[in-house]
C-alpha cells in the first residue's frame, strides 16, 4: 500500500481529478471572479480556472502563493462540492419578504442566460452576495428552471389556423389524385434562433419563430 505524500507535487497531480469546464462556464466564473471583494473566493476561482487549463498543483500553488494542499482543498470542494466560499464566509446570503419579491418579478419580466447576471442584479440593488450554487438553489426553491422557450408560428391566429385545416381537409377530398404542394415563407436558416435561460415554472414564455 503506498502512502502519498501531502507535500509531493507529483502524488497531489496523480490523485486530483482534472476539471473539465464548459464555456459557458467558465465565462460565469471569471465574471464572479471580477465581481467578488472577498480575495479567498477570487483565489478559489483561480484555483479552479487553472487546472481546468491543465496547470499541475505546484504551478498553481507557486503562482498563487498558497500552499499545495490549499489549493487541493480548493479544487476538491468545487468538485465535490461546487464551493467557491470559505467556511468562515461570513453570514448566508438572506433575501427578506420585500426583496424576494422585488427580485421575483425582475427575473420574470428580464430573461437572464447566466446565473452570475442574477447575483449582479441582486448584489447592485439589495447588496447582498449569492454564491452561483446558493443562487441557482433559492432560483429552483421560488419556482424557477433553466429552459428553452417555447416557439410558436409568427403571428399565430388560432382562428385561421382552424379555418384553413377545414379548407386543407376539403381540398384534399376533391385533388385525389392530384399533388399539393407547399412552398415555404421562410428559409430555415433565418428562422427566430432560441436559447434557454432562467424562467418561471408556471409561465411559459413564447416567442414567434
Amino acid at each position: 500500500m503506498k502512502v502519498f505524500d501531502l507535500y509531493n507535487n507529483e502524488d497531489h497531480d496523480t490523485l486530483m481529478k482534472n476539471i473539465k469546464l464548459t464555456i459557458e462556464k467558465k465565462i460565469e466564473l471569471e465574471a464572479l471572479h471580477d465581481a467578488s471583494r472577498d480575495g479567498r473566493v477570487r483565489d478559489r476561482i483561480k484555483a479552479v480556472l487553472l487546472r481546468s487549463e491543465g496547470w499541475s498543483i505546484g504551478m498553481i500553488a507557486q503562482a498563487l502563493r498558497l500552499h499545495e494542499t490549499t489549493i487541493v482543498r480548493h479544487i476538491d470542494d468545487f468538485i465535490s462540492k461546487d464551493k467557491l466560499a470559505p467556511e468562515n464566509g461570513g453570514s448566508q446570503p438572506y433575501l427578506n419578504q420585500t426583496q424576494t419579491d422585488d427580485v421575483v418579478a425582475h427575473i420574470i419580466q428580464n430573461t437572464y442566460r447566466y446565473s452570475y447576471e442574477i447575483s449582479e442584479y441582486i448584489w447592485k440593488t439589495h447588496e447582498i452576495r449569492f454564491s452561483i450554487s446558493g443562487l441557482n438553489k433559492w432560483l429552483h426553491q421560488h419556482d424557477f428552471s433553466y429552459k428553452y422557450p417555447k416557439g410558436v408560428p409568427h403571428k399565430f391566429d388560432e382562428e385561421k389556423q382552424a379555418n384553413f385545416i377545414e379548407e386543407y381537409t376539403a381540398l384534399k377530398a376533391q385533388a385525389v389524385d392530384e399533388p399539393i404542394f407547399f412552398i415555404d415563407a421562410m428559409h430555415p436558416t433565418q428562422a427566430t434562433k432560441v436559447s434557454c435561460g432562467w424562467r418561471t415554472k408556471i409561465k411559459t414564455l413564447k416567442i414567434s419563430n
